[in-house]
């Protein structure tokens, strides 16, 4: 795993029903190992279900409801994929105002599989580059983003990825920009 220090750090992981377990898990844990303080925000009450692909999973317990919650409290932002968590995510308005507000304000910001999904809705992707789980492609693009197939993609502290399977190169990346702070090509 990543040696990057980020002790002190406060990221916020966005989800909500139907989240894919290990893109929850897995990034949670490089977080904890790198020092930092991983906190589960949610426009669910306390608990969101987590899923292996298609079968149920584990329940989470929400830390702090995206509602009364802002960008400012936090150092950065990972988003988990789930074409369910990843669905609810995108027409929820409090969870978009909160995703477009670390982009105003610079913080890094890391999404796989189909959480890209809600970063159209936020008005961010439009020229910048990105990779997805490949169904996302299309709308990614109409969007104006330059996706490609790739196992991690990194524009200016922003982190994507496309599957479980990169979640390596992915936990190394989102650490390294972390530990980097504000970014000056992030903007909503």
């Amino acid at each position: 795993m990543a040696t990057a220090d980020i002790s002190g750090k406060k990221i916020a992981f966005l989800l909500t029903d139907g989240v894919e377990q290990i893109e929850l898990t897995s990034p949670w844990q490089a977080v904890k190992e790198a020092g930092g303080t991983p906190v589960l925000v949610s426009p669910k009450g306390d608990t969101v279900q987590g899923f292996n692909h298609v079968d149920k999973g584990d329940v989470f317990e929400v830390d702090r409801s995206v509602t009364d919650t802002d960008a400012t409290e936090f150092d950065a932002l990972v988003l988990p994929g789930g074409v369910i968590n990843a669905d609810a995510l995108r027409v929820d308005e409090d969870s978009v105002r909160f995703v477009r507000e670390f982009f105003a304000t610079r913080k890094p910001v890391a999404a796989i599989c189909h959480a890209p999904w809600i970063l159209i809705e936020a008005g961010v992707v439009d020229g910048r580059r990105l990779t997805s789980y490949r169904t996302l492609r299309t709308d990614l693009r109409n969007a104006g983003a330059i996706w490609s197939d790739e196992e991690v993609v990194t524009d200016g502290g922003f982190v994507t990825s496309r599957q479980p399977d990169d979640l390596p190169a992915f936990n190394a990346k989102l650490v390294e920009e972390i530990r980097e702070g504000l970014h000056a090509r992030q903007h909503a």
